[in-house]
C-alpha cells in the first residue's frame, strides 16, 4: 500500500484503513504509532540543544511517547472489553480495537507533523516552563484531532448499533483518565536543565490527580 494512501485513509477515516487481514493491519498500525511517536519524542528531547549531553534525553523521549500511547491504550482495553460484553457488542470488539488503533496512528501522524514546529520553537531558546507549555499545546492539538478521527473511524460501528456512541464516550473518559496518570509516571519527557537525565523521576509513582489538587489548593491559598 502506498504511503500517501495509507496516511490519507487514517486521517479521513476511510473504511479500508481498519479492514484487512487483522495481524498485518495490527502490525502496520503499531509500526506507525511507534515511528510517529518516536519522531516527535526525539524532537521533544532536544530542548537545550542537540549536544552529546542531551542525547540520552532525546533517546528516552523517543521511547517514551510511543510507550505513553501504547501503555495507556493497553490499560484501557480490559475495561473496554467488559463494557462491550455488558452491552452485548462483544462481536464488534475486534473492529472497535482496530478503529482505536487507527486513531492512535492518526494521532502520532499529527504529532510527527508538529515536530518541525517544535524544533523551530526550540530554536528561539525558550525556558523549560515555556517548553512544557508548548509541548502540552502540541499534545492538546493532537488529542483534539484524534477525537475527530475516532468519530470518523467509528462511523460504521455507530451505524450498525447506536450503543457504540455510548462506548465511544466511555473510551474517551477512560483513555483520558489513564493517560494523565501514565504521563505523570513516565515523566520527564523534556528533561529539566537543572536535573540529571534519568528515564524516571525519583517520585515517579505519585498520583497525578493528587498533585493537581495540591497545586490548585496552593494557587487558591496564594490568592
Amino acid at each position: 500500500m502506498r504511503a500517501e494512501r495509507l496516511v490519507g485513509g487514517l486521517l479521513t477515516g476511510a473504511p479500508w484503513s481498519v479492514d484487512g487481514p487483522p495481524r498485518r493491519r495490527l502490525a502496520l498500525l503499531l509500526g506507525i504509532i511507534g515511528a510517529g511517536g518516536a519522531a516527535y519524542g526525539l524532537v521533544m528531547g532536544t530542548h537545550g540543544g542537540v549536544t552529546p549531553d542531551r542525547w540520552p534525553q532525546m533517546t528516552f523521549s523517543a521511547l517514551k511517547v510511543p510507550l505513553l500511547l501504547l501503555a495507556t491504550f493497553a490499560l484501557g482495553l480490559p475495561s473496554f472489553f467488559v463494557l462491550h460484553s455488558l452491552l452485548g457488542l462483544r462481536d464488534d470488539f475486534g473492529r472497535a480495537v482496530r478503529a482505536l488503533l487507527a486513531t492512535q496512528s492518526g494521532l502520532t501522524l499529527v504529532l510527527a507533523a508538529l515536530a518541525p514546529l517544535t524544533a523551530w520553537f526550540y530554536a528561539g531558546g525558550p525556558g523549560y516552563r515555556l517548553a512544557l507549555l508548548w509541548n502540552a499545546a502540541a499534545f492538546g492539538v493532537a488529542s483534539l484531532s484524534a477525537q475527530l478521527l475516532l468519530r470518523r473511524h467509528y462511523r460504521q460501528l455507530i451505524a450498525r448499533h447506536p450503543q457504540h456512541r455510548l462506548l465511544l464516550r466511555g473510551w474517551l473518559v477512560l483513555y483520558g483518565f489513564t493517560g494523565v496518570q501514565m504521563g505523570w509516571v513516565l515523566r520527564p519527557f523534556i528533561g529539566s536543565p537543572d536535573r540529571a537525565t534519568t528515564f524516571f523521576r525519583t517520585d515517579a509513582w505519585g498520583n497525578a490527580y493528587q498533585e493537581v489538587w495540591r497545586t490548585l489548593l496552593g494557587v487558591l491559598g496564594a490568592g
